[in-house]
C-alpha cells in the first residue's frame, strides 16, 4: 500500500478544497443530497459522491491514484460530528 504524501499546507488544502466545492460543485448538487460526502480531488477538481466517505473516496483513488483529497458533506459545515447533540425545543 503506497502512503500518500500530502502536497499543500493544511490551510491551501482546505482553500483548495472549499474553492472547488463551492464554486464548481456546490451548485450541481446541493438539491436532493443533504448529507451525502463529497469526495474532491483538490488538484483535478474530479469529485465523487456517495452516502458513504469510504465509498466515495475509493471510487475517486480508483480513477485518480495519488488524489489530493478534501471531503464535504452536503448540507452540513461538518463531515463528522464528535459528543453529544442538545435538542432544540420549540
Amino acid at each position: 500500500m503506497t502512503v500518500r504524501q500530502p502536497r499543500y499546507s493544511k490551510e491551501e488544502f482546505a482553500q483548495r478544497g472549499d474553492y472547488i466545492y463551492e464554486t464548481q460543485i456546490k451548485p450541481q448538487l446541493e438539491a436532493g443530497n443533504d448529507g451525502k460526502i463529497v469526495a474532491i480531488d483538490i488538484e483535478t477538481g474530479d469529485f465523487e459522491i456517495d452516502k458513504s466517505e469510504i465509498v466515495a473516496c475509493d471510487r475517486l483513488e480508483t480513477r485518480h491514484p495519488d488524489a489530493q483529497i478534501w471531503i464535504v458533506r452536503i448540507g452540513s459545515r461538518h463531515v463528522r460530528r464528535f459528543g453529544g447533540r442538545t435538542r432544540r425545543t420549540a
